[in-house]
């Protein structure tokens, strides 16, 4: 029996997922994250080796004939100082086979439909809109990061509902809800009165912590939908932001399958039924999908590589892995 390994390496965590060629799950394992854009490659590979390991240790490595490694950043794999580490790690894990690195984007987007052509819309802590055709990666829209981009991700819905605060605070009057959750969340208190100290301190606390952790505000903005028009107001332009991306990647007549994939967009969220809504209404006959499973995404697509060109075999894997 020859076996597939997939790897999904994110900057919170790492996943890795044995399957079998009836898309039965093996082995799984999860350890610390391993972006080698945000930790350092020593922490990164070995949370790589104790995800692995912990996927094989009720199989036989030398029984997996396949593996696929998805990541951010996946550049990163072809320096050769990366390349010899992972391969000592390899070696040392007791596997055989080669492996192949691909972005973490197509791993989402083959986690949520078996097609090879459609769109991917993931909004988590950041944001990207992806177009796939034969499962490469045509075009994709954003993913630039806190600074530069991430429109309609949970960093952006954690910043607006700062600025939103603030806004309010430099009027003169008391926020709503919303603001009042920002401000306990951010300095331990309520606001009793609008005052510039206030301001401050909100600023201050923002500066003090990596802006990344803005995303962490973004469960606010969620919990008082239809409540405060502020926080209405901002889902709405998310949702706007997102859709707009797909529309940059996607014809008004196309009917490939949108996958929905990210915190924001895979649970049951205000955020994930505007976008719904706007997704039926742009491309109604659009099947939409959504991603749970990064690493079942890389699993599925080691499998397949051992029966290249069989779509109806990868069909009916693709339907047993991830219904189970």
């Amino acid at each position: 029996m020859v076996l597939a390994l997939g790897l999904d390496i994110g900057g919170t965590s790492t996943r890795a997922l044995v399957i079998d060629d009836a898309g039965r799950r093996l082995g799984s394992g999860r350890a610390d994250g391993a972006n080698l854009t945000s930790h350092a490659a020593e922490k990164a590979f070995d949370a790589v080796s104790s995800a692995v390991a912990a996927a094989l240790a009720s199989v036989s490595p030398a029984d997996v004939g396949a593996a696929v490694i998805a990541t951010a950043g996946d550049h990163n794999f072809s320096r050769p100082p990366i390349v010899a580490e992972l391969n000592v790690r390899w070696k040392a894990a007791g596997l055989t086979c080669g492996y192949t690195v691909v972005a973490d984007a197509l791993a989402a987007f083959v986690a949520g439909t078996p097609s090879p052509d459609g769109t991917l819309v993931l909004s988590g802590t950041g944001a990207i809109t992806a177009r796939f055709t034969g499962r490469r990666l045509e075009q994709i829209i954003d993913g630039h990061g806190w600074l530069l981009g991430d429109f309609g991700s949970g960093f952006w819905l954690g910043r607006e509902a700062v600025l939103s605060t603030l806004a309010a605070l430099d009027r003169g009057v008391l926020p709503g809800p919303l603001g009042d959750a920002v401000v306990q969340a951010l300095l331990g208190r309520s606001v009793v009165a609008p005052a510039r100290d206030v301001t401050n301190d909100i600023v201050l606390a923002v500066h003090s912590r990596p802006p990344v952790a803005l995303s962490e505000l973004a469960p606010l903005v969620t919990a008082v939908a239809g409540v405060d028009p502020v926080a209405d107001r901002i889902l709405a332009t998310a949702a706007d932001h997102l859709l707009a991306a797909a529309g940059e990647v996607r014809s008004a007549d196309d009917a490939s399958p949108i996958v929905l994939a990210g915190s924001l967009l895979t649970g049951s969220t205000p955020l994930a039924s505007l976008v719904r809504e706007r997704l039926a209404s742009s491309w109604p006959s659009a099947p939409v999908g959504v991603a749970l499973d990064g690493a079942a995404g890389a699993a599925w697509l080691a499998a397949r590589s051992l029966s290249p060109g069989d779509e109806d075999a990868a069909a009916r894997l693709h339907a047993a892995l991830f219904s189970a």
